[in-house]
């Protein structure tokens, strides 16, 4: 089993990936094995819309989402670290959010992986992030567990709140045992990689 921690800061230490260690440690405690991806030194580009990938399986663009992708196929679990600015999740969440499109194909999407968040805040922005995050979990079948919200400013701010950092290592500890109930969508129903709105008939 294991529990994959994306860093979606610019920084490559700071609050967002005190609080993904400390998920990490606690999934590791549960017996799993953990990875800490970090975005900070990594190239990412956007979506270009073009939808090579529904006819491929493949993104078109050869950057560092290629590797990642990969990473987020092979985890059971997937918990997204975000700071928040102007209010909700950082570009480098976002842009992994829609790159993740590719990832839909019957034989390699993300369905009954279990996902989780952790974010960080100075002030407003933290129920956007989570809400857009969780509808992204609901629309690819995935999971949802618990998450961690926390405010902080100054690097390693968040290491002094205990009752964060306890939260953290428990949501670490839930994903392993979400996991290991593995629980399945029921196929019969079909997959769509879509919300259903005013689009359809």
């Amino acid at each position: 089993m294991k529990i994959l921690g994306i860093a979606c800061s610019p920084r490559k230490q700071g609050n967002t990936v005190a609080l993904l260690e400390e998920v990490l440690r606690g999934s590791k405690q549960e017996g799993a094995e953990t990875e800490l991806y970090s975005v900070s030194d990594k190239t990412i580009e956007p979506c270009q819309g073009c939808r090579t990938c529904w006819e491929t399986g493949e993104c078109f663009i050869q950057d560092d989402m290629n590797g990642l992708g990969n990473r987020m196929i092979e985890a059971d679990g997937i918990v997204f670290g975000t700071p928040i600015y102007f209010y909700n999740m950082t570009a480098q969440a976002k842009a992994i959010v829609d790159r993740t499109i590719a990832l839909s194909r019957p034989e390699r999407n993300l369905a009954n992986k279990v996902g989780s968040v952790v974010a960080v805040a100075g002030s407003l922005g933290l129920v956007d992030a989570l809400k857009d995050l969780y509808f992204y979990f609901i629309t690819r079948q995935m999971l949802p567990a618990n998450y961690v919200a926390a405010y902080g400013g100054a690097e390693g701010e968040v290491k002094d709140l205990e009752k964060c950092m306890r939260a953290c290592n428990d949501l670490g500890r839930q994903m392993v045992q979400i996991v290991a109930m593995n629980f399945q969508y029921p196929k019969e129903i079909g997959r769509s990689s879509f919300a259903f709105g005013t689009h359809t008939r």
